[in-house]
Parts: C-alpha cells; structure tokens; sequence
C-alpha cells in the first residue's frame, strides 16, 4: 500500500532541504561546434529540481571574445527559439546559399556599375555660401537674390 501523503510541516521542510543538497550538474553536456570554431553546451531542464528551461551557453575560439560573430542557427537554439542544435547538413547548406548570394552580387554590382557612371549626377557648383546641400547652377543659391542667368 502507497504511503500517504503527510502534511507535517517539519517533515516537509526537512524533505526540501535534504533534496536541495543532491549534486546538480554544473558542466553542460557538448552539443556542437560552428565553422567559426565556437563550440555550444546545455544543461537540459529539469523540472523535479524546479528548472523549467535549459540553460545554453558557447565557449568561442578566443575565450575574451564573446561578441564574436555568430551563425543564425546557432544563435536561435541558444536564444531558444528552436529545439534542436542545427545539423551539420544544415550548417553547409545555408553556408552555400549565403556564398551564392555574395557571388550573385558581385555579379550584379559589376554589370550595373558602368551604367551607374554615365548617369551620374553633375558636379556641385561652390557658390557664396556653405552648406551641406548640394548647388547647381539651375537653382538659387539665396531665394529672391540671384536667379539663375535665363539663356
């Protein structure tokens, strides 16, 4: 027959107290590691000691440098809003796509980059004043004074 429940104070106090002292787990378990070098651990959750979320953390490559760059899968599983550690399938295809956009880019930053020249805005004209706006001699450079010469 299961024990009943007891609601003796002390009992419980003694109970809580006795479990507070188990060991608890101080070094995460080794989950992964990014191309940069970084390398990712967790303590999992553990509801029976009161830890409803599990506490992730990385070591970077450098150990003072912990505003080092960080890949996006693996900054969302840190911050927790995904489950699972990225793979490493995954990890290399987003890493082919990212070089695949760098390199269409290039691409169209060299066909366009003539074409980008020819119609290229007219020199500023330095005028009596000086400012940070751009002057042309079309415009005023004083409203009422100096209109612009009428060919």
């Amino acid at each position: 027959m299961a024990q009943k429940p007891t609601r003796d104070i002390f009992g419980i106090i003694f109970k809580n107290f006795w479990k507070s002292l188990r060991p608890r787990q101080f070094r995460g378990n080794y989950i992964g590691e990014d191309y940069f070098g970084n390398k990712y651990f967790e303590i999992p959750a553990n509801p029976a000691i009161g830890k409803r979320k599990s506490s992730r953390w990385f070591e970077p490559v450098d150990k003072d440098a912990f505003d080092q760059e960080l890949t996006a899968e693996w900054e969302a599983w840190l911050r927790g809003r995904r489950e699972e550690p990225p793979t490493r399938e995954e990890l290399v295809k987003n890493l082919q796509i990212m070089d695949m956009k760098k390199r269409n880019a290039a691409e169209l930053e060299a066909t366009y980059a003539k074409a980008k020249d020819d119609k290229a805005m007219p020199k500023q004209v330095e005028g009596p004043t000086i400012g940070t706006f751009p002057k042309y001699k079309d415009y005023e450079f004083i409203p009422g004074r100096d209109p612009p010469e009428k060919k």
